[in-house]
């Protein structure tokens, strides 16, 4: 297999427990830069950034590739739990996974962000060989990794279209963005300093500090982005999570924010913890929510729904594709009449569609309970591009 800027079979290792070591595990790494890292400090293993690619199973493979990049304060790298096993738990859902080994203290920003720049546009220019949409690569991080992650996802280019070498001429901006318990601002009170110094150094230019706060950086180009913390967090305060959100949010970026009440930093999967480890079912859920597990398009419904010849007071209806990777639509009925657009909309395909009798908007009870139309399991509709329409009549 030819990978541009590199030829690599990828190889899984097994891996031996020698005393209190052991042989690495997983992908065996390709270099991001072949004939050197820009600003290379000399030619060890610290100073050579290289992913490890993770395909997703064949028969699960959805085309979406992500990113990781692991945590460590810009000083180490949490290289297990918030790497591989993140990868493999990707690989579950049908997501492949590039996770990278970026440079980390002594060297200082730009070095991690042209990594992780790198890693994008590398998996990017080699999608045919490695069975992924490239518009479908999406970044992911940890913690310090997760500032990265907001970096990336806030400076990114183009790419150099006139460049000899194929994986420069490809964008670096991630299609989504997924931040775990984030590094986000490097000025305010909750900054975590070990990573500003280890990214920056003792003194640095105010201005830079201010350029890779990233709740500064986002704009309406900002990809859609999906964050977890947790409330209780000591290590990196959650109010760097909270800010980048509001910014997300001012600038209608889509977005959701999952924070959990309990749980410590560098939580990763969260494998022990019953409630915490649901994040990562939510993320799941966002991913296809938003198409990027299966790569479909959206289009307005409305319509009216009568129950037993009469409008349906108040309740609610679900449009259910027939592929489990496409997003779910679900929408409120009002005085018999519904209205799903936008991002709510139904994708285009057939759907089965339910209907649920919530009752009333009345200052007293009118059922005893919410109420599913049977009769609606039996409802298919194929949803077309453009405007679809439809008058349903059910029975109770």
């Amino acid at each position: 297999m030819r990978w541009s800027g590199t030829l690599v079979a990828l190889l899984f290792t097994s891996w031996v427990t020698l005393g209190n070591s052991a042989t690495a595990v997983g992908p065996d790494p390709v270099l991001l830069w072949p004939d050197g890292a820009p600003g290379a400090m000399g030619n060890e293993g610290k100073d050579k950034p290289d992913l490890r690619f993770y395909p997703a199973p064949q028969n699960k493979a959805t085309g979406a590739c992500v990113v990781v990049l692991p945590g460590g304060g810009y000083g180490a790298l949490a290289f297990d739990h918030e790497g591989h096993q993140v990868a493999v738990w990707l690989n579950s859902i049908g997501v492949s996974a590039a996770v990278v080994k970026y440079r980390i203290s002594p060297y200082r920003h730009p070095a991690p962000l042209q990594d992780a720049q790198r890693a994008i546009r590398h998996v990017r220019a080699n999608a045919d060989d490695l069975k992924i949409d490239p518009n479908r690569v999406g970044i992911m991080g940890f913690s310090a990794g997760g500032h990265l992650c907001s970096t990336v996802s806030t400076h990114f280019d183009n790419g150099d279209k006139d460049s000899d070498d194929p994986v420069a001429r490809q964008s670096s901006r991630p299609d989504f963005s997924i931040l775990c318990y984030p590094v986000i601002s490097l000025m305010s009170d909750f900054t975590h300093k070990g990573s500003r110094r280890n990214l920056l150094g003792d003194d640095p230019d105010p201005e830079l500090v201010k350029s890779l706060s990233n709740e500064t950086q986002v704009t309406d180009q900002t990809p859609p982005t999906f964050i977890f913390h947790t409330a209780a967090d000591k290590g990196v305060p959650v109010e760097n999570a909270l800010v980048y959100y509001m910014a997300l949010q001012k600038h209608g970026v889509p977005s959701e924010m999952h924070i959990y009440q309990n749980g410590p930093h560098g939580v990763g999967l969260a494998p022990g913890d019953p409630v915490l480890k649901t994040w990562t079912d939510r993320l799941a859920d966002w991913l296809k929510g938003n198409g990027f597990l299966e790569p479909t398009s959206r289009a307005s419904v409305s319509g009216t729904i009568q129950i037993n010849g009469e409008p349906l007071r108040w309740g609610s209806i679900t449009f259910l594709p027939a592929s489990h990777n496409a997003a779910t639509a679900f929408g409120m009925i009002s005085r018999g009449r519904f209205s799903l657009t936008g991002l709510e909309a139904p994708t285009v395909g057939e759907h089965s569609v339910s209907v649920v009798n919530l009752g009333d908007v009345v200052p007293y009870p009118t059922i005893s309970d919410s109420n599913p139309i049977r009769a609606a399991d039996a409802v298919r509709l194929n949803i077309v591009d453009g405007e679809n329409n439809y008058a349903l009549d059910l029975k109770d």
